[in-house]
């Protein structure tokens, strides 16, 4: 019996059953105002400490995370890849909003905090950019290395001054290399005890996420012609109805809507692997 991969199974497990509270624990992010951090080795990727994650955001009003980061199929991608075999422009316009958004995932130890062991930061391309140039950069190399890497320093400003609602993170090396840790047990344990990004977040079936599409393209309370509206809420309804139905631009006998949507799947749900 390999006691590291049941440990590693055990961890696993725990991840996927905790509770969202404690989910919410593995978390961190930048607080406005400087801060210090350890981008620590991944224990499940040894030649790269950054994970990449696809989501689909505001799609049926929940957060999905792409099946494409488990090689499985995707509804989304698919729909989008039809849209952009059409030579409509409306179609392209709603094949770019529906394109699934990159984040990316590093385990870091919050210096001051070493206490609370690994924490998992997200972020988006431009900070995964700057890290990416900080280890080609000669003068920095490999900022990860238990014994000689760098730690590396956060300066986050507010929305009051980046002028949109959001915060602003920008990185930089520490001058000097140092230890992850002078303690060597301290340093196996923050190795060995992280949680894999693709384990923490919900997976949703084929069929559930081509029905949160297909509800976000034409949801169920959208005004239709010959709909009774009540006067007092017409403005209302007016007001929240898209301006266009979007649709692909292919001759078809006259069909239902769902059925039009259900096309789209017919030939790529035949090779799922589940």
């Amino acid at each position: 019996m390999d006691l590291n991969e049941i440990k590693n199974r055990l961890n696993n497990l725990q991840a996927k059953s905790a509770p969202r509270g404690e989910q919410k624990n593995l978390f961190w992010k930048p607080s406005v105002g400087k801060q210090t951090v350890r981008v620590v080795p991944s224990k499940f990727n040894k030649s790269n400490p950054f994970t990449e994650m696809f989501f689909y955001y505001g799609i049926g009003n929940r957060v999905m995370v792409s099946p494409l980061n488990f090689g499985e199929k995707d509804p989304i991608a698919e729909f989008a890849k039809q849209l952009r075999q059409t030579s409509d422009k409306d179609n392209w316009r709603l094949a770019k909003k529906l394109d699934a958004k990159m984040r990316v995932f590093a385990p870091v130890i919050v210096r001051g905090e070493e206490s609370e062991g690994v924490k998992l930061w997200q972020f988006g391309k431009e900070i995964y950019e700057a890290f990416l140039q900080l280890a080609a950069d000669e003068e920095v190399g490999d900022f990860t290395d238990v014994a000689t890497g760098r730690d590396i320093k956060l300066n986050t400003v507010g929305p009051e001054s980046t002028g949109t609602p959001y915060n602003r993170t920008t990185i930089g090396p520490s001058m000097k290399t140092s230890a992850l840790s002078e303690d060597a047990t301290e340093i196996e344990s923050w190795l060995e005890t992280q949680v894999d990004p693709k384990t923490v977040f919900k997976k949703y079936s084929f069929d559930e996420m081509k029905e949160a599409l297909q509800e976000w393209l034409a949801p169920e309370d959208e005004a239709q012609e010959g709909d009774i509206i009540d006067d007092e809420k017409e403005e209302e309804v007016v007001a929240a109805t898209p301006q266009k139905n979007y649709a692909l631009k292919t001759p078809a006998p006259k069909v239902s809507n769902a059925d039009k949507f259900d096309s789209l799947f017919e030939e790529e749900e035949d090779d799922l692997p589940f």
